[in-house]
């Protein structure tokens, strides 16, 4: 098997795993929503105030959704033994890392759309007039996320203290997409296109770097 056929049949059988069960996608939604809900009764003040405290926010809960949602996605591959039977299947074993990439932003995507709209609300910024801008960062943001969650969750599989694993790696490596995607959008909504463009090709550099590094870091990561 191919390793696009394979990487489409592993995110197919997430994604049906999370049509009957909803158990990622609610969990994750209602955590971010939960956050940005909380956040805005602390920290809005006014409109102009709000219009830099909004990205941190979005960016916020889409960090901490995306840790929930790859836990959560690399669990299922520890019940019964079935990170085993991925290993010793005839597909090449980057097809894992590709289809779990997909099924994750497919989840993420999901709960972004319900959190945007809530972020704009609540601290009342028109991301109307910037839609195309903010997807495009968002969406780099959000796969840079992925990439290097998905890498790393794999470790997960193998460690009893697997959440707390997660977090401690994550975190600080996913620093500089936070920052990037933070800056980009408040600059996005003050109309500043020149230092836009700036972030977001940091956005892609780390996007690129961090995607060539996972397909030769995988397999060592999930080796026996």
């Amino acid at each position: 098997m191919s390793l696009v056929s394979a990487s489409i049949a592993i995110a197919k059988k997430d994604l049906t795993i999370e049509l009957r069960t909803r158990e990622i996608t609610i969990s994750t939604g209602f955590f971010a929503l939960l956050i940005a809900t909380l956040t805005s009764l602390s920290f809005f003040v006014d409109d102009a105030f709000s219009r830099n405290v909004a990205p941190g926010v979005l960016y916020t809960a889409v960090a901490f959704s995306a840790v929930l949602a790859i836990s959560r996605s690399w669990a299922r591959e520890r019940e019964q033994d079935a990170m085993r039977a991925l290993l010793v299947a005839p597909i090449p074993r980057l097809a894992i890392y590709v289809g779990k990439a997909i099924s994750t932003l497919a989840f993420l995507a999901l709960v972004e759309v319900l959190l945007v709209p809530l972020v704009a609300l609540l601290y009342h910024v028109d991301f109307l007039d910037v839609l195309g801008g903010l997807l495009g960062v968002l969406g780099l943001a959000t796969l840079g996320i992925v990439l290097a969650g998905t890498l790393f969750g794999a470790m997960t599989v193998k460690t009893s203290a697997r959440d707390l694993m997660l977090s401690v790696v994550l975190f600080p490596l996913i620093t500089p997409v936070l920052l990037s995607a933070v800056v980009a959008t408040r600059e996005l909504l003050g109309g500043n296109e020149v230092e836009v463009i700036a972030w977001v090709k940091i956005l892609l550099a780390y996007d690129l770097v961090v995607g060539i590094a996972a397909g030769l870091m995988f397999d060592a990561l999930v080796s026996e």
